[in-house]
């Protein structure tokens, strides 16, 4: 039986993203319920998300990480979160372990903003290497008065040993779906690279289902 997680009353929240889209898979309705109360959300990017589609010659690199940045605050400000409040480190998608340094930095510098709050941050269990690496420069990173929560992402539906779920409405599931579909560089919208990424159907689907997952991180 899935257990229900406890918000509790944070002063803040920071959403830390490996890629543009993983805030909205990750944590959507969290930061749009926590909006609704007042709360301060923030959001840390760490990667540029340059390496969905390496081979398009319609979306050079350029383009391409522009687009994605457009794509995450469009969403996000639909939900309360001003463009101000979302941070991009650029660092390398796809190559993040080799830059452990600097994303440990960016995350320190954000960390060092939001005092105390509820951080929602990768699971180190996540079967993307960028995922694994941004959990690790989170955990390495230990402050006062932060509570932890971790968010699978891959493989798209996995519920960890431990989890608490914050389960949506129907209205709020249709929500979340329509702000995944909407980061269209990553749903299809892009045609010239046969070896670009896109969410199919049943991973989107998996993403939007009846509840967010969040594993509580005893620091």
């Amino acid at each position: 039986m899935p257990v229900r997680l406890r918000v509790g009353a944070p002063r803040r929240l920071l959403v830390i993203a490996p890629h543009p889209d993983d805030e909205a898979i990750g944590a959507y309705m969290l930061m749009t319920r926590l909006r609704r109360r007042g709360v301060a959300v923030r959001v840390v990017v760490v990667t540029d998300g340059a390496a969905s589609h390496p081979n398009s010659l319609r979306w050079p690199r350029r383009r391409l990480v522009a687009e994605r940045r457009r794509e995450s605050r469009r969403t996000l400000r639909r939900i309360g979160v001003a463009a101000a409040a979302v941070t991009f480190l650029d660092l390398p998608d796809g190559r993040l372990n080799t830059h452990t340094a600097a994303a440990r930095r960016g995350l320190s510098h954000a960390l060092g903003h939001v005092g105390s709050a509820l951080i929602a941050a990768p699971a180190a269990s996540d079967d993307h290497p960028d995922h694994r690496t941004v959990a690790a420069c989170v955990a390495a990173l230990r402050r006062p008065n932060l509570r932890r929560l971790a968010y699978p992402v891959w493989p798209a539906g996995l519920r960890p040993a431990g989890a608490r779920c914050l389960f949506l409405t129907a209205q709020e599931r249709l929500a979340k779906r329509q702000a995944v579909r909407s980061y269209r560089t990553q749903a299809g919208r892009i045609m010239d690279d046969p070896a670009g990424f896109a969410m199919t159907r049943r991973q989107i689907s998996a993403f939007t289902r009846q509840q967010e997952v969040f594993v509580e991180v005893r620091q």
